[in-house]
């Protein structure tokens, strides 16, 4: 069959679906001229949010903490357990908090059969709602991990759940906050067992851990006594200005808790913490998982709408972002000046992902100056400085290999890839040559991390429906985008790997056309919009008729499903911290710009 270049979709339809969805798009920039987007609301932040302000002052807070425990209510799914959105499938970990969360904040007796639903949820899958039951699943769940299943257990300890004294500690691991008073620098040969951005947990879970039930060794017990003062001006040192550690519900939540728990309602940390959740609370009673993603919704705005914007919007966000960016060490992480946050407010803190990101919008918003193209090299070295030593990259910090979201991943080495190679040219000679390198490592490790099948997967979003919950359309979509635009660039052995990716992509399509996060699973318009991006990209590699059909079929279904640009449900795809899921209201929006800008730009 001969090779036919050409998509045979209406071009009125596509036109009208793409300039519809297009002006949906620069309708929801703020005053500032970016986008700030909406996290839905989280019935495991919601739950985390309501216990500390019960615990910070319960009078104080009580309309507030009313005003939650309904909204969880009304929240429950129908098998009585909790998803962490509203969209999400019931789970162990967000139906414990909550269950934990009633009991907490003393309102047991004010919802019976909701409580009881919850309970026969958590006991088909502990085996009993028990102490012992309930801490012996947990902590298998999370394995070596104990980031997020020490303060679940803490929480549920704190709220009386898992008894009452010292015996509701047992089996619940003391993290070793003392570690936190030791320079920064060490930390990634300590071998924590919690994740880099964890330090506040490790620090006020560990103290509320001590404060309860201390250890029977003298010597641990006499380090972990002097290291208690020590660690809580570390605490306050890299709270931010705002209040919210990472701007996260949960993660300053669980520390006002068990600050509290340990003896510290009166600690600065604690005021400031609730003054946060009390900005971030909803007028329905609930929170969201974080303030908001405004770096990452404006780049990604930006990649999507391309020539769109007009030229005052192209200065506006230029300007925005070049204020974003680190110029001094980070206080939380201490990652060197360059790198960008996935938000603007002050507990952000600088990531790969959003720093590969923030590089490609100022290229792709042009007027390339001298303070432009100063702003852009800096991140260039920052993320080239966070290469791990296999090739790929982490979020945070280098070097961190061992626990979720600090090891190697393939879609921010994607997207860094991205940012290293749309600059390259620019660069000075002999930095030149330290980014081939660069790239040259990157490439090699995500030809080793590619599925036999020819797929990636990823870090940050993941799929409820796929067998292991990872979103392997995501993760190769992304690489996909970034294989195809480093063989247009020259690097030509990054070729089998777009195709590869391809084919894969072309081979999980559903029959209604669209994309679900694997095989078979149901279709989204974000990952339809985001796999029909990549097949776009790579149809110049791929010989033969199936690759335009495909396109078709996920273009007309995009169509039907946003009724022609105008509604843009969202799917739960994204995932936080902890394997939290949520979804971003603007997601679908961009996602679906971005592909029909794509097919636009390579219609015969």
């Amino acid at each position: 069959m001969s090779h036919d270049n050409r998509m045979n979709v209406d071009a009125g339809p596509l036109a009208a679906t793409l300039a519809a969805a297009r002006e949906a798009l620069l309708g929801r920039r703020c005053a500032s001229g970016v986008w700030r987007g909406r996290l839905s609301s989280s019935a495991l932040a919601t739950a985390t949010a309501v216990t500390a302000l019960a615990a910070a002052d319960a009078a104080a807070h009580a309309a507030r903490i009313d005003a939650g425990l309904r909204w969880l209510a009304d929240d429950a799914n129908d098998d009585g357990g909790w998803g962490d959105s509203h969209a999400s499938a019931s789970n162990l970990p967000t139906t414990l908090l909550v269950w934990a969360a009633f009991a907490a904040c003393g309102k047991t007796a004010d919802f019976p059969p909701t409580l009881a639903r919850a309970e026969a949820f958590i006991a088909a899958r502990c085996g009993g709602v028990d102490p012992q039951a309930v801490k012996k699943t947990v902590l298998a769940l999370y394995g070596a991990d104990q980031t997020f299943s020490v303060p679940i257990l803490t929480m549920c300890a704190i709220s009386g759940r898992l008894g009452q004294g010292p015996g509701a500690w047992e089996g619940i691991p003391a993290l070793p906050f003392e570690l936190a008073a030791l320079p920064r620098g060490l930390f990634p040969r300590l071998g924590l067992p919690v994740v880099s951005y964890a330090l506040p947990a490790l620090i006020a879970v560990g103290q509320a851990r001590f404060a309860a039930a201390p250890p029977g060794n003298p010597f641990a017990r006499a380090l972990r006594r002097l290291a208690r003062g020590r660690t809580l001006n570390v605490l306050e040192q890299i709270q931010p200005d705002s209040g919210g550690f990472l701007e996260a519900v949960p993660l300053t939540s669980f520390v006002l808790m068990c600050l509290v728990a340990a003896g510290q309602r009166n600690h600065p940390v604690v005021g400031r913490g609730v003054a946060f959740l009390e900005r971030l609370a909803r007028p329905d009673g609930s929170w969201p998982i974080d303030a908001d993603l405004a770096t990452w919704c404006t780049t990604l705005s930006v990649g999507a709408l391309g020539d769109s914007l007009d030229g005052p919007s192209r200065s506006a966000i230029r300007e925005w972002l070049l204020a974003r960016q680190f110029r001094r060490a980070h206080p939380y992480t201490g990652a060197a000046p360059g790198g960008w946050a996935w938000t603007d407010l002050p507990g952000g803190v600088p990531d790969a992902d959003d720093t590969a990101g923030a590089i490609l919008a100022l290229r792709t918003l042009g007027d390339v100056d001298d303070r432009v193209r100063g702003a852009a090299f800096a991140g260039l070295q920052w993320l080239m400085d966070l290469q791990n030593r296999d090739g790929g990259w982490p979020t945070f910090c280098r070097g961190w290999g061992k626990l979720p979201f600090d090891r190697s991943c393939s879609d921010l080495t994607a997207h860094a890839l991205r940012a290293i190679a749309a600059w390259r040219a620019d660069l000075p000679p002999p930095v030149q040559k330290l980014a081939r390198r660069t790239l040259a490592r990157g490439m090699d490790f995500l030809r080793r991390t590619q599925a036999e099948d020819g797929s990636w997967r990823p870090l940050w979003f993941g799929n409820e429906r796929e067998d292991k919950h990872e979103n392997p359309v995501y993760g190769t979509s992304q690489v996909v985008l970034a294989m195809v635009e480093l063989v247009r660039g020259g690097e030509d052995d990054a070729k089998p790997q777009a195709v590869a990716g391809a084919e894969y992509l072309l081979n999980v399509q559903n029959a209604d056309g669209g994309f679900g996060g694997g095989r078979g699973i149901e279709s989204t318009i974000e990952e339809t919009a985001l796999a029909l991006e990549a097949i776009a990209s790579a149809r110049e590699f791929v010989q033969g008729d199936r690759i335009n059909d495909s396109c078709n079929r996920a273009i007309r279904w995009l169509i039907d499903r946003t009724d022609g640009g105008r509604t843009f449900a969202p799917s739960p795809i994204g995932l936080y911290f902890a394997r939290l899921w949520y979804y971003e209201d603007l997601y679908p929006l961009v996602f679906t710009v971005a592909a029909l800008n794509r097919v636009e730009g390579n219609r015969a």
